[in-house]
Order: structure tokens, then sequence, then C-alpha cells
């Protein structure tokens, strides 16, 4: 039988096809983060435009790398949202640095597959200490066990998870919940303003969303301890089974901090798993002079945070710390014969702890980040970025008509604009949901808006790598205009 017809080079590119294509790609990456405000920050296109200008099916022939790479500019980039420019202030920044983008390139190309730790050792290894590293700094107990997962998203649902499993005698990993009367409503907490991937993991754990249960904030729209407290005791006395309280610390309209060492007191008192989503703000916890905000953080069962928001990592990475590591592996822990190895008792595989099998190395960008920039590097655009927050708001607070509508406790400001003699809220509304409709339209700057105590809210996050003051003051510029025409 005669052998199977070899491919030319294995259907791969010969190796110094990349090395020139890499170095073209080089320059135009760094062409690209050195000049991003030739683009428009919001990619100006239609829905469906970005499909309609690519073929409806695959080539049936291979194409060269010279004619993809000529598409970036032609297909890819008209439909970019451009989340590295300094002008993008919407949501929360998310903005990749030249070191982690350079960690990535080398995750891509070691292709690590970190099921087990023989399967990676690099990766396993790697995840342990740079967690390890980030937990120190942030002034967290040594004994929290760290793992890394692409968003909070994910990280809040297998907290969750670890906090349904930490009553064994429940036995849901095994016997489930469908149709058992021995099981009572399992009841998760938080805050009227926490992020709704809390809804999502309830949902996703068969715990129902009716069963999420959001609890009033403040003024400040802080977490009321006292409606949390008075809504577990109604529920014990219904014969429900408050399991897990899901504290925010820095929420995402307007980066308000559950007041946790409360709501921890409360949580040993009565048993309940307490997680910290600290996804954005969690990183301030490296500002010695910020620490205090997040007093009682060391009580908490869980905690995540993301790097790729706020630690200048690319999309995605996010951790997560536990103090009950034990349970957090008694949820997912699963070994089948096919993955038996000699060095399974004494060498940490990740997929113990996690629902996924397989999983990147997203250690190695981490890595690369805290090493290019060092604590001092971080510590001090931090503390740009809340310095220029500051400065936001002294602007807006300072000008007549304008008005602050939550306390700058991060690096977010939220205000509108007030025009005498309007007192509708619903006129309100049009009139600043306008005024951000035509400061995007800019192209200058993005924005993104939310409600705070049933106002329309307009928001400035700032915490892009390349933002100066220059930029806020553009931002600040246009919102003027744009509530005079």
């Amino acid at each position: 039988m005669s052998a199977p017809p070899r491919p030319a080079e294995h259907g791969d590119l010969p190796l110094e096809e990349f090395e020139r294509h890499a170095t073209q790609l080089a320059h135009w990456i760094a062409t690209y983060l050195g000049s991003p405000e030739r683009y428009a920050v919001l990619a100006p296109v239609a829905p469906g435009a970005v499909a309609a200008s690519l073929p409806a099916a695959m080539p049936p022939e291979a194409e060269s790398l010279d004619a993809i790479l000529a598409d970036l500019d032609r297909v890819v980039m008209p439909g970019v949202t451009h989340w590295n420019h300094p002008g993008f202030f919407a949501y929360f920044a998310n903005t990749a640095s030249v070191p982690g983008i350079l960690g990535e390139l080398v995750s891509a190309a070691l292709n690590q597959v970190g099921i087990l730790w023989r399967t990676s050792p690099v990766l396993a290894e790697m995840e342990q200490v740079t967690t390890g590293w980030l937990r120190d700094a942030m002034g967290l107990p040594r004994e929290w066990f760290g793992m890394l997962t692409d968003t909070a998203s994910t990280s809040t649902l297998q907290a969750l998870a670890a906090a349904r499993e930490r009553d064994a005698t429940l036995d849901i990993r095994e016997r489930g919940m469908a149709g058992r009367s021995d099981l009572p409503a399992l009841r998760v907490y938080c805050s009227d303003q926490a992020h709704s991937s809390v809804d999502k993991a309830v949902i996703t754990l068969g715990l129902g969303r009716a069963n999420c249960v959001r609890i009033a904030s403040d003024g400040a729209q802080r977490m009321r301890v006292d409606a949390l407290r008075a809504q577990v005791e109604a529920d014990v006395a219904a014969g429900m089974r408050p399991m897990a309280v899901v504290a925010t610390l820095g929420t995402t309209s307007s980066t308000a901090v559950d007041p946790i060492a409360e709501i921890a007191a409360l949580c040993e008192r009565h048993g309940l798993w307490l997680h910290a989503d600290a996804a954005y703000g969690g990183v301030l916890a490296m500002l010695p002079e910020r620490r205090a905000m997040f007093a009682g953080l060391e009580r908490a069962d869980s905690l995540v945070v993301n790097p790729h928001k706020w630690l200048f990592t690319p999309m995605d990475c996010s951790v997560l710390w536990t103090r009950h590591p034990d349970v957090l592996r008694r949820a997912f822990s699963l070994t089948p014969e096919y993955l038996r190895t000699r060095e399974q008792d004494v060498a940490l595989s990740y997929s113990d702890y996690s629902f996924q099998l397989g999983r990147r190395f997203r250690a190695l960008k981490l890595w690369f980040v805290l090493r290019a920039f060092g604590l001092a590097g971080i510590q001090a655009r931090l503390r740009f970025h809340c310095a220029l927050a500051e400065r936001a708001a002294e602007w807006i607070a300072a000008e007549p008509g304008w008005e602050l509508l939550a306390p700058v406790t991060m690096s977010v400001v939220c205000f509108r604009h007030r025009p005498t003699g309007v007192v509708d809220e619903a006129a309100l509304e049009r009139h600043n949901a306008a005024i951000l409709e035509r400061v995007n339209a800019s192209g200058r700057v993005f924005l993104s808006h939310t409600k705070l105590d049933g106002r329309y809210t307009l928001r400035i996050a700032i915490g892009n790598l390349r933002t100066e003051e220059r930029h806020v003051a553009e931002a600040w510029r246009l919102l003027r205009e744009a509530a005079q025409a």
C-alpha cells in the first residue's frame, strides 16, 4: 500500500515566511499602537457591514499571507471599536500593553494545553506564581489559592459553584437539584448595583433567577447591610436556605464599594459564602493609601479581579482567589482513567478546580506585564488615572448646569447636564442621551451611560494606558459643546 501524498510543508507556511510576515506584522501593530487617534473610537459601520464584506464561503484554495495581511486594513479595521484608543472612556478600560501583546504571541506559539500538570508544567506553576505575586501586591492573605479564568463571569460562576458545594450534606454534585423535596431553595444575595454575571451564574447553576435576591443600596450605591440582614432572616423563617452573598467592590455603574466588613460579619454569623467582585477596582489594593476601602476583604471566601481591565493585560485574563481550594476541588475534580498520571497526588492540575479541562497559557502574558511594569510602574499609572478622574470631577462640579451623581471612589465619574428650569426626569434623560449621541458621533471619544436612582447618568471611565489629561479635557470640551447644541 502506497503512502498517502504529503502536503507541502505539512500544510503550514515555511518558517522563513513566518519570520518575514512576523516582522511585517510587528511593524503594522507598532504603527497602530503609535497612532490610534487617527481612527474613530467607535467602528463607523452599520450592523451586517463586516459580514457583507466577507466571502460567503471559505476559499477553495490557499491564499497568500500577503493577501490576508492586506485585508487587515480593508476588512478588519473598519469594524474595530478601538479599546486601545486614549479617548475610550466607556464601560471599563481594557488596554493591551506591548508586554502583554508579546506574551500573548509567545503563548500562541507555544500552544500549551493546561489539562494536567503533565500537559504543561510551566502553565500550572507559572499560574500559581503570578496569581501569588498579585495576591501579595494587593495585601491579601498568603494562604489564598489563585487561578486564572477568561472573565469575571466565569470566576463568579465557579465561586458560586463552590458555595453550592460547601455543605456536602446537600449532595448536589451527585444527586443534582431537580425534583428534590428535601432541598430548600438556595438563595444568593447581591446589591441592586451588582453585575449581571451574578444572575447568569445563578441561572447556569440551576438555582433559578428568582433566588438571586437584589438588595437595596444606599444613596452612595452601596449595599444596605440592614436590608441584607432582614432579607436573610426572612428567608430562613420561610424555610429557604441562604447560600452566598456577592459583595461588589467597585460597581459597574459608579464603582461604589459595598461595606464588606459588615457583610462579612453577617455571612460568618449565618454560615454564608462571601464572594467579592472586584473585577475592575480590586487592583487599587496595590496602592497602600487606597487599601482602607477594602478593609474586611481578607474575610471573603472568594474574590475576582480582572487584569485585563485595569492591569493592561490583553483580553482575556481574570483571577479567582479562594480561601477554600478544597471546596473548589470538591466541586469540580473528576479524573477519568485516561487522565490519571503518576504525579497527580503531588502536582497541581487546574482542571481539578474548574469546569474547564483544557486551558490557555494566560499566565505568560500576565508574567510579561507584571515584570515589564513592576509594582512601582503599575502603582504610578493607577494613581495617575485616579487623579485624572478627580480632575474631571472638579471641572464638572465647577461648571454651572452640570452635576455629579455619585462619589468618585476610583477612576469613574458619573454626572449629567441639567439645564436651568428642567426638572422632568424624562426630559433630562432625552437631553443627556442626545448629548451622549453627539459626543460619540465625533469619533474622538467614546462614553457610555447608566442609571443611578432612576436618573440617566453619563460616565467617564478612565483607565486606558495611553490616556493623558488632554484626552479627558477633549471629552469635557465635547460634552459642553454637545449640551449647547
